[in-house]
C-alpha cells in the first residue's frame, strides 16, 4: 500500500502518499541534554468488559510491553498519570496494580519511572483537607514501597476543599515532609480537567504561581521539580524563571513543547508529556540530536510532530487519550483500537483521520504499511468505503 486514505468532515475520501519514518536508532547509552519521560496510557482487554463505569479490565502484557519499548528508546516512564485514564476509567485497585507491576519491569531492566500519586480512590467527591492528606499519603505510600519516584498529581478534592493558597500550602507541607525522597509536584490546567480551574488557590496565573512558588521554597529539599501542563509556554517560561536553583520544569506542554524543550539560551525545560508516548522514537532521536549539540537536528526531527500533538490534544482536551491509544494501535503496539472505559468513541472519524495525516507528515508512524492497512479497516467498519 503506497497511500493512504484520509476522510474529511465532509465524508469525502481522499488518498495521500504514504511516507517512511526517517532512519532513527535506538541510543546506545542514556539520554543526557534532558530528562525525558513519555507518560503511558494503558491497553484493555480486547474481550474485557470495558464498558462505561465497568472496572478496568488491563491487557498487562500489551501494556507493559508497551513500557518496555519507551525504555527501549532511552525514555523514562510516567506511569499512573492522565494518560492512564486517571479519573476517566482507571479505577484505584488498576492503578495501584498498575503502580506495582511496572515498577517491578523498570527495576528489571533498570528503566527510569515515575508515578503519579492522587486522591482518586476517596468514594466521596467531597471531603475535608485532612481526608486529603490522608490519601494522599495513602499512595504516596504505596508509590515509595514498590520502589518509584513520584509526581504529586493535582487533586480534584484538594482543588474542591480548598478555600486560599494557604490551604493548598498547608496540606502540601504535610505531604512533602512524609516523602522519603523528592518529588515532582503537578499543576494540572483547566483545559485538561475543568474540575481543577483555580489550583493553587486563584485562577489567575500570577497569584497561583506565587503559591506554587511558596510551596517548593518551604519544601525545597523535597522537590526535584515540577511538571506544568497549562498549554501555556510563556507562563511555563515565567514559572521557570523564578524555580529556586536545582528544582527542573517538566514541560507538560503538548502544543509547544519543541521550543520549550530547546530552551531561551538562559534556561529550558526537562519533558513529561503524553505526546511523547505517541511519538517516542521521535522524541528520543530528536534529544539524542541536542545530546550532540545540533539544535538543528532536533528540530527537523520535532518540529513536524508538533502540529501531530495539537490535534490529539485539540479541544476537548481531556479527551486526548484517545489520540494517544489510536496511535499506539496504528503503530502495532495493541491488538485493537480500544479503551477502558469505552472511551475510544470519544473522537470522530474525521479527527482521526488529521491524525493520520499529520502523523504520516511527521514521520510518526513506526510501520507505515501496517498503520495504513488498520486505518483503512477501521474506515471500512465505520461505513466509508
Amino acid at each position: 500500500m503506497t497511500t493512504v486514505p484520509l476522510l474529511g468532515p465532509t465524508g469525502l475520501v481522499s488518498r495521500v502518499p504514504l511516507l517512511e519514518q526517517p532512519p532513527v536508532t535506538r541510543p546506545t547509552t542514556p539520554l543526557r541534554s534532558r530528562v525525558a519521560y513519555a507518560a503511558a496510557h494503558v491497553i484493555p482487554r480486547v474481550w474485557g468488559d470495558n464498558t462505561p463505569g465497568a472496572p478496568a479490565d488491563i491487557d498487562w502484557e500489551a501494556t507493559l510491553a508497551f513500557r518496555h519499548h519507551l525504555w527501549s528508546w532511552g525514555l523514562g516512564v510516567a506511569e499512573a498519570m492522565d494518560t492512564a485514564q486517571r479519573n476517566m476509567g482507571l479505577d484505584w485497585a488498576a492503578t495501584r496494580e498498575l503502580i506495582r507491576r511496572t515498577a517491578k519491569e523498570a527495576h528489571s531492566v533498570g528503566g527510569s519511572l515515575v508515578v503519579g500519586v492522587n486522591t482518586d480512590q476517596l468514594e466521596n467527591e467531597v471531603v475535608g483537607l485532612d481526608e486529603v492528606v490522608d490519601a494522599y499519603l495513602e499512595q504516596l505510600e504505596i508509590a515509595e514501597d514498590a520502589g518509584s519516584a513520584v509526581v504529586l498529581m493535582a487533586s480534584r478534592h484538594l482543588a474542591r476543599a480548598a478555600t486560599s493558597a494557604a490551604d493548598y500550602e498547608r496540606v502540601y507541607h504535610r505531604v512533602l515532609d512524609r516523602a522519603s525522597q523528592p518529588v515532582i509536584l503537578h499543576w494540572l490546567g483547566p483545559a485538561f480537567d475543568h474540575n481543577l480551574l483555580g489550583y493553587f488557590g486563584s485562577p489567575a496565573f500570577d497569584e497561583a504561581s506565587s503559591a506554587v512558588i511558596r510551596i517548593i521554597e518551604d519544601n525545597v529539599e523535597s522537590v526535584v521539580g515540577i511538571k506544568m501542563s497549562l498549554l501555556n509556554a510563556d507562563s511555563e517560561v515565567a514559572l521557570r524563571a523564578r524555580l529556586p536553583r536545582g528544582v527542573k520544569l517538566f514541560t507538560g506542554d503538548d502544543f509547544n513543547y519543541v521550543d520549550l524543550i530547546a530552551g531561551d539560551g538562559a534556561s529550558y525545560s526537562d519533558a513529561l508529556l503524553g505526546a511523547f508516548a505517541a511519538i517516542g522514537p521521535l522524541a528520543s532521536a530528536a534529544i539524542q540530536e541536542l545530546d550532540l549539540d545540533n539544535v538543528q537536528g532536533y528540530r527537523t526531527l520535532l518540529e513536524p510532530t508538533e502540529p501531530l500533538s495539537r490535534q490529539v490534544f485539540a479541544s476537548p482536551t481531556q479527551h486526548y487519550k484517545t489520540g494517544i491509544a489510536f496511535l499506539s494501535w496504528l503503530n502495532g503496539h495493541q491488538p485493537a483500537f480500544s479503551m477502558i472505559g469505552g472511551a475510544h468513541a470519544a473522537r470522530s472519524l474525521p479527527h482521526l483521520s488529521e491524525i493520520v495525516r499529520l502523523a504520516n507528515e511527521a514521520h510518526a508512524l513506526e510501520q507505515p504499511e501496517l498503520a495504513a492497512e488498520r486505518w483503512s479497516s477501521l474506515l471500512r467498519l465505520g461505513g466509508v468505503s
